[in-house]
């Protein structure tokens, strides 16, 4: 199979469009990471997803729609807590996991009760959903455990030959995947962190949200399997005042076992590195965020074998980085 990298005209668009409902798949931009995305109510479509990423079944996909009418048509049960969130956050970078209606195949809920819904906030990816005009289930556009693709070179680079058409958006404003918020039951519980802060959700529903931890049953993407990891190993600092040191002293000893190690430092910390190799993260946490999945992409592409990843505060965006560091090392911390 021909894969394309289509610029997002209008004829482009329905292109893709037509696509996903013939039931094949199609990688699409959104705000967070790009998509691999088929019709969500066409079980034998969304197998392919599973296929074409090497992605366990029992793992979850995010139901994406254009507007509020579709989630109703997806979810049963709405809480006025949920309406809150929806209509504060969306469109935007946050997934509400609601008791799904019958028609929502249990391939894509891996026989779960509940489905997660978004509304992307890319415009692009608005473009697409209205076209489609269906609701679109999509995991990360990579292959299975990889990190996420943020730029449509990323989505080829894993899935050259699988699929027809990448819809090119640009690079991904967060970078990092959706909040996932379960609201469920009668509380917010936060099962991902995302580009929506927990204070933020919070601030909005008026009370503290529970967090989540991983288990047996993954209630959603990113629970239950090691995600986000590069071939080269990768270890990250704890917060604190003095990680230079502790990462120059880790990057020294691996270059003394004919290792080559690189660094994910901010702007700002490069000059604490010296001479040793650095990647440039950006001038904040949220460019941190931005650029995490390119940079860990790039650590392959340029053959280093060890990422060293600065920590970060857990507050806001930083709980969404320390979450994708932890699971793409594997929980390693220097």
């Amino acid at each position: 199979m021909k894969t394309e990298i289509l610029e997002p005209t209008p004829e482009n668009i329905r292109k893709c469009a037509q696509s996903i409902a013939a039931g094949e798949t199609v990688a699409f931009p959104t705000e967070t990471v790009y998509g691999l995305g088929a019709d969500a109510l066409q079980p034998q479509a969304v197998q392919k997803i599973f296929t074409v990423k090497g992605r366990p079944s029992d793992n979850p996909l995010i139901v994406h729609v254009h507007s509020f009418a579709q989630i109703d048509e997806l979810a049963t049960d709405i809480s006025p807590a949920a309406r809150k969130l929806a209509e504060r956050f969306m469109p935007g970078p946050i997934t509400l996991l609601l008791k799904k209606r019958n028609t929502v195949p249990d391939c894509v809920t891996a026989g779960l009760p509940t489905v997660g819904v978004r509304m992307p906030a890319h415009a692009v990816c608005r473009a697409f959903l209205k076209a489609c005009d269906r609701p679109v289930a999509a995991p990360s556009a990579n292959t299975s455990g990889l990190p996420s693709p943020t730029r449509a070179e990323h989505v080829f680079s894993d899935l050259n030959g699988k699929i027809a058409y990448i819809l090119n958006g640009g690079a991904c404003a967060v970078g990092v995947e959706s909040t996932i918020v379960d609201m469920s039951g009668a509380a917010p519980r936060l099962l991902r962190a995302g580009g929506i802060a927990k204070e933020e959700i919070e601030s909005v529903c008026g009370c503290k949200a529970e967090t989540a931890t991983g288990g047996n049953v993954a209630l959603c993407p990113g629970m239950k399997y090691k995600h986000y990891a590069p071939r080269a190993d990768v270890l990250f600092s704890a917060y604190y005042g003095d990680m230079a040191n502790s990462i120059c002293a880790r990057y020294d000893a691996l270059r003394s076992a004919n290792k080559r190690p690189v660094i994910l430092c901010l702007r700002k910390n490069a000059v604490c590195y010296g001479r040793r190799r650095t990647f440039d993260m950006g001038v904040d946490y949220e460019d941190y965020a931005r650029n995490l999945f390119a940079a860990l992409r790039r650590a392959d592409d340029e053959r280093f074998d060890t990422v060293l990843a600065e920590g970060v505060p857990s507050e806001g965006i930083g709980a969404a980085i320390i979450n994708r560091l932890i699971k793409s090392s594997g929980g390693h911390i220097i």
